[in-house]
C-alpha cells in the first residue's frame, strides 16, 4: 500500500447506505468503525452487516486521488476544517473505491462494473475511472461467450447516454452486434431500447447466422413493444426505420411468404419475394448488370470477422455469384475486378475445376476464419464446384457443410469438397427418401437407374493416397434417401473417409447388404449406424459382431480397438430391415452394450432378441410394428433408467397377456398395466407412441414418467377416451405434439387441448370418431405449425376453413383429408390465410380443383402438394406448371382422377426444376351394391395401381407398384 504524504493527518469520513438493510437491527450492529490502516484484511461480508460504517482515511490520499474531496477538503466549503464528513452511498461500491485509491486489489465484473463507473464518476477517482473502462474495453473486445448479461448491458448503454459517456454507448452498441445471436436467445431481448437496438443493426459487425434469424428477431422486438409505442407519432418510423435494415433479396422464400400476413411486415415480405423471384429469372449466363448497382449491397451475405455459422438453406436465389459478392472487399467493385480477368460472376458457374479455382485466386477475396458451419440446403441454382473454391478459400476453418436436397452434389463432389476443405468432419447430403422401398411396396413394373458395377469414380494411386490422407478429418457423414448410392460409392467411401464415427444411409435404396459390411469392416471407429429402409442383412450384422482384429492389419491393432463395432455402437437404426433373421439379430443385440439410441421397427424382433440386451444406456428405443411381449419391453425399460423416447405403436401383443417362452424369471404373465408401471417408475419419458394395449388406466400408471412429455402419439389398438384426453393437458403440460389415431374424440377435448397447451406445434386427428365441430377449433394457437385432420371434419365448409386460417394463422403443413363440402374457392381462404405453407395435401375434398388450381399456386414455397380426388379440372401441362412457378417444389402427388384430360405430361430429366419425387395414382371403377330395382348399379373409384418417378444425381426411375403412395 502506498503511504500518505502526511500519515498522521486522517479524516473520518461517515458513509451511510441509502437503503435500510433490516428493519429491527439493533443499536450496536447499526456503526461500525474501520481504519485504512489495515484495510488489507478488512471482513467485507461483516462490514456490509451495517447501515453505517465509519472510516479513518488519511486526508492528503483522498484529495490526491478524487476530485469530490479534493473539492470538499481544500476548497472554501465549511467541511474543510472538520475532522469528520458525511456521505451517502452504497456501502459496498464506497469501500471498493477507497480500496482502488489504496491500491489494494479490485476485481471489476459485469456486477459491479456499473456500480464501481457511477460511484468513480461522482466521487471523481480517475484512476478506478481508468480501471472500469480499460476492464470493459477489454471484455466488450473479447471473443470468447458472452461475459456481460444483456440487462447489464441494456442499463450500462442507458448510464452511458444519460451522462454523456459516449464510449460506453459505442462499445454497447458494438459488443450487442457481435453477439446478436446470444442476445435473441435471452428473454429481456425485447427489452433493448430501440435506439441501441437500431445502431446494433446497422453496425458493420453485426453477426448473424442469417437474414432470416434478424428478420424474426426484429419482429419479435417490435410485436413485444407495439403496445407501449401506441399513439406515438413515430411509431411507424420506428418500425420501418429498424426494418429497412434487412436485405429481403436474402430471405429464404418460405419466411418471405409467411410472413406476407403480418401486419408490420407484409410489404417488406412483398418485395423480398419479388426480389427473390426477380433474380430467380436472371439466367446464369446474364451480367452482373441485370442486378442493378443498387441492390449489389442488399444481395452481399452478412459475413464479419466473428461469424461462426452461415446459413443459406432455403434460399433457392443463392448462386455462386451471390456467394463470391460476400466474399469481396467491396460490393460496388465486383464488376470492375471481374471484367478486369476477363469474367463474369455468373459465368463462374460454368467454369471447370482448374479455371474456377485459378479465377478466385486472382479474385482479392477476404477470409472469415471463424466460420465453422455453412448450410446451402435447398439452394438447388448455388454451382457447387465454385461454392467449394470458395470455401476453401474464404472458410479455411469450415468444419460442417449441410447441403441437404441437393441432388447435383455426387461422391465426386464430396471427394472435391474433403481435399480444398482439409478440416470438415461433418457432412449432411440429405435427399428425399425414395417412396419404392421394396420391404414396403409390391412392385408391378419398373425401368430403373442402370446401376454401375464399377465405381465411376476410378482414381490413379496417386489420387487415391492423397484423398486418403485428406478425408482422415470425416467423422459425421449423412447420406439419407440418396438412392443414387452404389456399392462402388460406398467402397471408395469407406476408403478416404476411414476416421467415420457416424454414418446415416438410411433409405439407400441401391445399396447391397455386402456393400454395406464392406463399410463396416473399413471403418473401425463407428459408433452410429443409421441403415434404416436398406439391404443391412445378415453380412452387415456379422462385421458389426466381429473383433476388430479381422478388419485391419495386425501392426495397426490398438487395445482399445480389439472390441467389435457392435460393442462400441451408440446409435443403431435398422427399422424395416427384414433381411435381418431372429438368430442374427439376438447375436448382435447380446454384444451391445454401450447403446443409447435403438430403432427396431418393422423387423423380426422377439422377446429373447430384447432379454439379451445388456445395455443400460438407451434414451431412444423405436420397436413399432413387432411382436414384442409387455414382460420383454419392461425388462428392456427397467435396466435402462434413463430411457426419454419409446416408440412401440402396432405391437399387437402388448394388449395382450402371453407367458413368455423364455426359460429365466421372465416366464410368467404379465399385464399391459404392469409394463406401464414399470415405465411410471423406471422413465422419465419426452416422446411416447403407442397403440395396442394403452387406455386411459395406463395414462394413470404413466403418470410420474409423463410430466415432462413434448410429443405423443396414439394409434391403432389405443383407447384414451374422452376422460383421458381431457386429463392430458393437466398431467403432461409441456406438449408440443398430439397425433391421434382411431381416437373418439368430441368438442369438449378439443377444445381443452388448445385452450391448455399453448405451446402445441404438431395437431394431428386422423381416422377419429366422435362428434365435432369448428367450435373445436375457435381458439387462438399461434405456435401450432403443422395441422391434420383427416376423416375427422366432413362437415367443414369454406368458411370453416377461413375460420380455421384465423385461430392457426402460422401454420406451414395442412393436410385435410375428406372434407366434401370444400369447393374452388377454398383454395384463395388457404393462399390467404397461410401464404407460407410449405406442404398442402387435400385428398377427397369436393370440388377444389374442379375448376383448376391458381390461387394454390400463390404458396410460393410449397415443397411438397398433395392433390387428390377434388376434382378433374387439373391441365394436362399441371405439373410442368407447377414445377415452373414453385422454386422449392420438391414432390408432386396426383391422381389421374383428377385429371381434365385423362393424362398429364411427365417432365424430363432437364425440365423438372427442383422435383424429385413424383407419384400419380390410378383408380378403376368397380360396382358398388344396387340400392333399387330401378337405378342402375353405383360405380365408385377403387385404387388400382401408382406411377412412381423418383429423381436421383443423374437419371430417373420409372416404377408402378399396387400400393396407394
Amino acid at each position: 500500500m502506498a503511504s500518505s504524504t502526511s500519515d498522521d493527518d486522517f479524516i473520518t469520513v461517515v458513509c451511510s447506505n441509502p437503503n435500510p438493510i433490516q428493519a429491527n437491527t439493533t443499536s450496536s450492529d447499526i456503526e461500525i468503525l474501520i481504519s485504512v490502516t489495515n484495510i488489507p484484511s478488512w471482513d467485507l461480508p461483516s462490514i456490509l452487516c451495517h447501515q453505517t460504517v465509519k472510516v479513518q482515511a488519511h486526508r492528503n490520499r483522498l484529495i490526491q486521488h478524487s476530485s469530490y474531496f479534493n473539492g470538499l477538503l481544500s476548497g472554501s466549503f465549511s467541511e474543510s476544517g472538520l475532522d469528520c464528513i458525511a456521505i451517502e452511498w452504497n456501502l459496498e461500491t464506497f469501500l471498493h473505491i477507497l480500496n482502488c485509491i489504496y491500491d489494494c486489489p479490485l476485481d471489476v465484473t459485469s456486477n459491479n462494473f456499473l456500480p464501481l463507473y457511477e460511484g468513480a464518476l461522482y466521487f471523481g477517482v480517475e484512476m478506478l475511472l481508468m480501471r472500469c473502462k480499460t476492464w470493459f474495453s477489454e471484455v466488450v473486445s473479447t471473443e470468447v461467450p458472452p461475459q456481460v448479461q444483456l440487462d447489464d448491458l441494456i442499463s450500462i448503454w442507458s448510464f452511458g447516454l444519460e451522462h454523456a459517456r459516449d464510449f460506453l454507448p459505442e462499445l454497447c452498441g458494438s459488443y450487442l452486434a457481435r453477439n446478436f445471436m446470444w442476445a435473441i436467445s435471452m428473454n429481456c431481448f425485447v427489452d433493448i431500447p430501440y435506439d441501441l437496438l437500431l445502431s446494433c443493426v446497422k453496425h458493420m459487425n453485426l453477426t448473424v447466422d442469417s437474414e432470416m434469424h434478424l428478420s424474426n428477431a426484429l419482429l419479435v422486438w417490435i410485436d413485444a413493444n407495439t403496445e407501449c409505442m401506441e399513439g406515438l407519432s413515430r411509431n411507424e418510423d420506428v418500425c420501418t426505420g429498424i426494418l429497412k435494415q434487412i436485405r429481403l433479396s436474402l430471405l429464404p422464400l418460405w419466411f418471405a411468404a409467411e410472413k406476407r400476413s403480418s401486419s408490420h411486415f407484409s410489404k417488406f415480405a412483398d418485395e423480398s419475394i419479388d426480389s427473390i423471384f426477380r433474380l430467380l429469372r436472371i439466367p446464369s449466363t446474364g451480367s452482373v448488370d441485370a442486378l442493378g448497382a443498387s441492390h449489389l449491397h442488399d444481395l452481399r451475405i452478412r459475413l464479419t470477422k466473428f461469424s461462426k455459422r452461415v446459413n443459406l438453406s432455403s434460399c433457392s436465389q443463392i448462386t455462386s455469384a451471390v456467394l463470391l459478392l460476400s466474399l469481396l472487399p467491396s460490393a460496388n467493385s465486383i464488376d470492375y475486378i471481374l471484367r478486369g480477368i476477363g469474367q463474369s460472376p455468373f459465368n463462374l458457374e460454368r467454369l471447370d475445376r482448374d479455371q474456377c479455382s485459378e479465377v478466385l485466386n486472382l479474385l482479392p477475396t477476404l477470409s472469415f476464419e471463424a466460420v465453422q458451419e455453412v448450410d446451402i440446403s435447398k439452394c438447388p441454382r448455388l454451382h457447387l464446384q465454385s461454392a467449394i473454391e470458395c470455401f476453401r478459400k474464404s472458410f479455411p476453418s469450415l468444419r460442417i457443410l449441410k447441403a441437404a436436397f441437393l441432388l447435383k452434389f455426387k461422391i465426386s463432389t464430396l471427394r472435391k469438397l474433403v481435399r480444398k476443405c482439409p478440416m470438415v468432419c461433418e457432412v449432411d447430403l440429405t435427399t428425399d427418401t425414395s417412396p419404392i422401398i421394396s420391404s414396403q411396396v409390391s412392385i408391378v413394373s419398373s425401368s430403373p437407374a442402370i446401376t454401375p458395377q464399377i465405381s465411376n469414380l476410378s482414381l490413379n494411386v496417386r489420387d487415391m493416397t492423397s484423398f486418403y490422407n485428406s478425408g482422415l478429418s470425416i467423422a459425421k457423414l449423412t447420406l439419407e434417401g440418396r438412392n443414387d448410392l452404389y456399392d462402388s460409392d460406398l467402397q471408395y467411401i469407406s476408403r478416404f473417409c476411414v476416421s467415420l464415427q457416424y454414418v446415416n444411409l438410411k433409405g439407400c435404396t441401391s445399396l447391397t447388404d455386402v456393400g454395406i459390411a464392406s463399410l463396416l469392416r473399413r471403418c473401425i471407429k463407428l459408433h452410429s449406424l443409421l441403415v434404416c429402409d436398406t439391404s443391412f442383412g445378415i453380412n452387415s450384422v456379422l462385421a458389426l459382431c466381429s473383433s476388430s482384429s479381422n478388419h485391419i492389419a495386425v501392426e495397426q491393432i490398438e487395445n482399445e480397438l480389439l472390441d467389435s463395432l457392435a460393442l462400441n455402437l451408440q446409435i443403431l437404426h435398422m427399422g424395416s430391415c427384414k433381411c435381418v433373421d431372429e438368430t442374427s439379430l439376438l447375436k448382435l443385440m447380446s454384444q451391445m452394450q454401450k447403446l443409447k439410441s435403438l430403432c427396431l421397427s418393422d423387423t423380426h424382433l422377439s422377446d429373447g432378441a430384447l432379454y439379451s440386451f445388456r445395455g443400460s444406456s438407451l434414451e431412444v428405443l423405436d420397436i413399432s410394428n413387432t411382436m414384442v411381449s409387455n414382460a420383454a419391453v419392461a425388462y428392456l425399460v427397467g435396466g435402462n433408467p434413463g430411457l426419454k423416447c419409446l416408440k412401440a405403436r402396432g405391437c399387437r401383443n402388448l394388449s395382450q397377456q402371453e407367458s413368455d417362452p423364455q426359460k429365466r424369471e421372465f416366464s410368467f404373465s404379465y399385464s399391459c398395466r404392469e409394463l406401464h408401471n414399470e415405465i411410471g417408475r423406471t422413465c422419465m419419458l419426452e416422446e411416447i407412441a403407442l397403440g395396442w394395449g394403452f387406455s386411459y388406466a395406463s395414462l394413470e400408471a404413466l403418470k410420474p414418467a409423463i410430466t415432462s412429455l413434448r410429443k405423443i402419439t396414439v394409434g391403432l389398438g389405443g383407447l384414451l377416451g374422452e376422460d383421458g384426453l381431457r386429463k392430458l393437458p393437466t398431467i403432461s403440460p409441456m406438449l408440443e405434439s398430439i397425433i391421434l389415431y382411431f381416437q373418439v374424440i368430441s368438442d369438449r377435448t378439443i377444445m381443452n387441448i388448445m385452450a391448455n397447451l399453448k405451446k402445441l406445434v404438431v395437431l394431428a386427428f386422423c381416422h377419429c370418431l366422435g362428434d365435432i365441430s369448428i367450435l373445436s377449433f375457435k381458439f387462438p394457437m399461434p405456435n401450432l405449425r403443422k395441422l391434420k385432420l383427416e376423416r375427422v371434419t366432413p362437415w367443414m365448409t369454406n368458411n370453416d376453413l377461413f375460420i380455421l386460417t384465423q385461430s392457426c394463422a402460422n401454420l406451414v403443413e395442412l393436410s385435410l383429408l375428406g372434407c366434401t363440402l370444400l369447393d374452388s374457392e377454398s383454395q384463395q381462404i388457404i393462399s390467404q390465410g397461410w401464404p407460407g405453407l410449405v406442404s398442402i395435401h387435400l385428398e377427397e375434398c369436393g370440388r377444389v380443383t374442379t375448376m383448376g388450381v391458381s390461387s394454390l399456386l400463390d404458396c410460393k414455397a410449397l415443397e411438397d402438394l398433395l392433390l387428390r380426388h377434388n376434382g378433374p379440372g387439373l391441365q394436362r401441362s399441371f405439373i410442368f406448371d407447377a414445377a415452373s412457378k414453385l422454386p422449392m417444389l420438391r414432390k408432386v402427388s396426383l391422381d389421374f382422377c383428377d385429371a381434365a384430360e385423362g393424362d398429364f405430361d411427365i417432365p424430363n430429366y432437364g425440365d423438372r426444376h427442383f422435383l424429385s419425387t413424383l407419384k400419380i395414382a390410378k383408380c378403376k371403377l368397380q360396382k358398388g351394391l344396387k340400392v333399387s330395382f330401378v337405378k342402375a348399379p353405383r360405380r365408385r373409384p377403387v385404387h388400382k395401381e401408382t406411377l412412381a418417378l423418383v429423381w436421383n444425381s443423374s437419371t430417373v426411375t420409372r416404377t408402378v407398384v399396387k400400393e396407394r403412395l
